[in-house]
């Protein structure tokens, strides 16, 4: 027996070491092209601060007049560079923060959902496209995947109504402080969470007065150690100037109820995909580039014609599924009302913001969505045709993404402009691969 449980550990640390190597192939395969998003910028906010040896003190551009303050994300991207002066090192420094942050989700749910197969939480949480496709390239909502995991499970053990108590509450609470405070230098959807520390200081006190004191300790401790990264940029920049101006992004907006009224590009349609395996997102912007990627990969067709189908299914299946009041789990009711109280709470804030609900606005509420879908497929999962089928999907998403990983390789990647990224790290001029954009702060 305990050479046979010696063994399934040794397949397991296996199976985790080839997902890793998967994750960062797939990352050093993402797009880096000049003209296309925000990845060079965000690639060039630390190489700037690599090669001339200055503090960070913004982060990503929003607009031409908004700019995030605070000095994690060029440190996140620079400080490998000292470790490892090779352009690939924010990708694996990356890459091991949201591999290891997945891990820990991987591990709460299962303490969550005991029943359902163990194998398929941990696999399918690190190959789903909105976690292999998006946390492993090195741009700000990736990060973001990192903080989100440790504040919802934080704020989720403190809620009396969805506590498992798997965490002590002390850690919860310095959970919360050390992931708002962290994603508050990354990404603007830091706001969205404000909700859920004001909600959850509210259970702790009606609970226990007096542990109200301890709780709000573990908080400050938690926001201390990333907060302090915001420090230098208020100290030299005043408050006003130190905002980034990130106040503009604060409007009523209207134009963004429209949005919502499309039930799939809408934010319902986004959220619960972020669960399901939605892959034209990310062979194409449009139609007529999804299907040049199939004509140019035919071998992956059948999987991805399979896929497709299986990604659209599945929030439709998770739509319907949150309407049944029958389930195994007793906190099943907590955790459909935890989820609705998401969904409105994104409908409502996107009234007041200048971004449209795209996904990667709010893919900080991406814990959320899985956990739904997990509570979703538990009692599905229980079944051998289920666990066989959900075995398929996961072997064809694998397949399809490391065919992905070669297509894009040679068309969007770091290899494209390797040469170029060596050469500035080298002369320790960022100028050599490409300038930030005119009028961001630094």
């Amino acid at each position: 027996m305990d050479a046979f449980g010696a063994r399934k550990k040794l397949i397991f640390i296996v199976v985790l070491i080839v997902l890793f190597f998967l994750r960062l192939t797939v990352g050093l395969s993402s797009e880096f092209r000049a003209d296309v998003g925000d990845e060079r910028q965000v690639y060039l906010i630390g190489l700037k601060c690599y090669t001339t040896g200055t503090w960070p003190y913004f982060g990503p551009d929003v607009s031409s007049t908004i700019q995030i303050p605070g000095a994690l994300q060029g440190l996140a991207v620079g400080l490998p560079f000292f470790v490892l002066p090779i352009p690939e090192a924010p990708f694996i420094l990356l890459n091991i923060l949201s591999f290891l942050s997945l891990c820990f989700f991987a591990w709460y749910c299962t303490k969550r959902l005991p029943d359902i197969p163990g194998w398929f939480v941990w696999l399918w949480l690190l190959t789903v496209p909105w976690t292999l496709n998006l946390s492993t390239q090195v741009v700000n909502p990736s990060y973001v995947l990192v903080g989100s995991i440790l504040f919802f499970v934080g704020a989720i053990e403190t809620y009396p109504f969805l506590t498992k108590k798997i965490i002590p509450i002390r850690l919860a609470n310095f959970m919360m402080g050390l992931a708002l405070f962290w994603i508050i230098q990354f990404h603007l959807s830091w706001v969205i969470l404000l909700p859920y520390v004001l909600l959850s200081f509210y259970f702790q006190y009606k609970l226990d007065r007096r542990a109200l004191l301890a709780a709000t300790g573990w908080f400050i401790c938690g926001a201390l150690i990333t907060g302090s990264f915001l420090i230098p940029t208020f100290v030299k920049f005043g408050l006003t100037g130190g905002l980034g101006g990130t106040k503009e992004a604060l409007q009523i907006n209207p134009d963004n109820l429209l949005r919502h009224l499309n039930i799939v590009e809408g934010v319902l349609g986004r959220f619960l995909s972020f669960a399901s395996y939605e892959l034209p997102r990310f062979i194409g912007n449009n139609t007529a580039a999804r299907l040049a990627f199939v004509r140019e990969n035919l071998w992956l067709a059948p999987s991805i014609v399979f896929l497709t189908v299986v990604g659209v299914l599945q929030p439709i299946a998770m739509l319907i599924i949150w309407f049944s009041k029958r389930h195994q789990r007793s906190d099943w009711k907590a955790i459909r009302l935890f989820t609705l109280a998401t969904i409105v709470l994104l409908y409502i804030s996107f009234l007041f913001s200048i971004k449209a609900p795209l996904s990667h606005t709010f893919y900080v509420t991406f814990p959320v969505a899985m956990l739904y879908s997990l509570y979703c497929w538990d009692k599905y999962l229980a079944k051998p045709f289920w666990r066989k089928f959900a075995a398929v999907v996961i072997a064809c998403g694998i397949i399809f993404q490391l065919g992905l990983a070669i297509h894009n390789y040679s068309r969007m990647s770091i290899y494209l402009d390797r040469k170029r990224v060596s050469e500035a790290i080298k002369t320790n001029d960022y100028r050599v691969l490409d300038e930030r954009r005119p009028g961001t702060r630094y």
